[in-house]
């Protein structure tokens, strides 16, 4: 089972935003919920209960079992896209840039495994409108990653025929690293951040920026 202290990968971020301390406890205990058991599968009591709080203490901070989770998503997918855009506006040529980006993405995929999961595996189950909210922001975090690919194919950095298949490719990469990652594994979130920035720049036929027009 999981564990709250895995849920937000031994760290209070990205939850420290949620306030107060039982709307916290709460969220937390979603995120543990819906990685174990799925949302559909998951009900308000088993969230509760997680939570050392009554069914009804729930509706206090959240109105529906879909509110929490589009509150999970919300934030998870913010975090996500800010640590793109943070690669993508680092200084450096487009490889150094990109391997920042997977290996930081990776890292948060691995190291916050719980969390990931259920950001980026349960977007079917909102709503209409809580979908097409993250829908948005999940095209800009390919924005992002796309903006550094384009930016390598400008500068001769990297031989890149198909942009947008390879941008998927890319994310579908580090995404699924949330799905598979053990932490009693062989390897930590860095060790594996760092072999995945290494395979995505072979992807991309990465040279130095240097060596650009060879």
């Amino acid at each position: 089972m999981s564990t709250a202290a895995e849920a937000t990968g031994g760290e209070t971020e990205p939850w420290e935003e949620v306030t107060p301390d039982a709307a916290r406890r709460l969220l937390v205990a979603a995120v543990e919920a819906f990685a174990e058991r799925g949302y559909h599968a998951t009900t308000t009591r088993d969230i509760a209960g997680r939570a050392g709080m009554s069914p009804a203490a729930l509706y206090i901070h959240y109105k529906t079992k879909e509110e929490l989770l589009h509150r999970i998503s919300r934030i998870g997918h913010d975090r996500a896209l800010s640590i793109l855009r943070t690669a993508a506006g680092g200084e450096g040529g487009a490889a150094e840039r990109l391997a920042d980006a997977v290996s930081s993405f990776v890292r948060w995929h691995a190291g916050r495994r719980t969390t990931a999961r259920v950001v980026q595996y349960e977007l079917d189950a909102l709503g209409p409108e809580a979908r097409a909210e993250i829908l948005a922001l999940r095209r800009q975090v390919d924005a992002e990653v796309r903006g550094i690919v384009e930016d390598g194919v400008a500068s001769g950095e990297f031989d890149v025929p198909d942009v947008q298949g390879t941008t998927l490719a890319i994310l579908s990469l580090c995404i699924d690293v949330a799905r598979w990652f053990n932490i009693e594994g062989p390897r930590t979130p860095d060790e594996v951040g760092a072999l995945y920035a290494g395979l995505v720049l072979r992807m991309v036929g990465a040279r130095p920026a240097g060596d650009a027009g060879a």
